[in-house]
């Protein structure tokens, strides 16, 4: 197993662990996994879709996305010039990404990919679209479930920086994280 890998493992069970369980409501579904308990889920109609962060209880947010130590909390992957390869220093997020996937296969991402403003918009678009798709790629070899990411290239036309000189456009290549 790779020892990357194995590090993000540790780290998200960890974080698992950390967390408090709210007092059970008199109305809540306990879900167990392997015996632990995650959460309390209010018991709904199987019509309702809830996306996480639009409910009024204390499980509407997700703390391991937002915690600002968790590598869960970095949701842009930036891109070297004209490159759709994912940075080595960018690899234990991706991996922190696709484990949390695979703990949680309720979870639907989007990746988006972003190009600066040089080259044609035809050309840009097809990077977008490729930095989007090699993290979906190195996401699913760890074991996220295709199915749960989703892909979108915006290429120059949603810039981070609307500026034209060099730390501009290197915050212009990412891939953004959507949960």
């Amino acid at each position: 197993m790779n020892k990357n890998l194995m590090i993000v493992l540790i780290f998200t069970a960890f974080l698992f662990a950390c967390e408090s369980t709210p007092e059970k409501a008199d109305d809540a579904v306990v879900i167990e996994d392997q015996g632990t308990n995650l959460s309390d889920v209010p018991d709904t109609d199987d019509s309702e879709v809830q996306a996480y962060g639009t409910g009024d209880d204390e499980l509407s947010g997700m703390s391991s996305l937002d915690n600002p130590t968790s590598l869960l909390s970095v949701k842009i992957i930036y891109f070297e010039y004209d490159s759709s390869d994912v940075k080595q220093e960018d690899r234990t997020t991706v991996e922190a990404h696709a484990a949390f996937l695979v703990a949680n296969l309720d979870v639907i991402i989007t990746l988006e990919g972003h190009a600066d403003e040089r080259g044609s918009r035809e050309y840009n678009l097809a990077l977008g679209e490729r930095r989007a798709e090699t993290v979906k790629r190195q996401m699913t070899l760890i074991g996220a479930s295709p199915d749960q990411i989703r892909t979108v290239s915006y290429g120059e036309e949603r810039p981070a920086i609307d500026e034209h000189d060099d730390y501009s456009w290197s915050q212009n290549r990412r891939v953004e994280i959507i949960y």
